[in-house]
């Protein structure tokens, strides 16, 4: 299975890390209570790398990663910074009548 608990530095401090490690989903708003494992984790290396923020998200704010990547993204990691669901002067609209 994988580790049950161990620490990691993760934007300057340490954290602790694991599936044992409870915690709350890292989307501003949400209270989803989930775990530091990797089932959770924003990328596919605790403490985040270049392609991720190493964030805790619960499944309804973690996205696949983009093709060719590794694990899951949170929603700003997934589109680099692009929030898909606003609108923009590009994006295709279909109304159904």
């Amino acid at each position: 299975m994988g580790n049950m608990h161990g620490t990691v530095y993760r934007n300057g401090k340490q954290i602790d890390v694991g599936y044992d490690v409870p915690t709350t989903c890292e989307q501003p708003g949400c209270t989803e209570r989930i775990d530091r494992g990797l089932g959770y984790l924003c990328g596919s290396m605790h403490g985040g790398d270049e392609f991720s923020c190493g964030g805790y998200f619960c499944g309804q704010h973690l996205y696949m990663a983009p093709e060719g990547y590794l694990g899951t993204r949170c929603l700003l990691c997934r589109d680099r910074g692009a929030d898909p669901t606003e609108e923009s002067s590009d994006a295709m609209v279909i109304t159904y009548d």
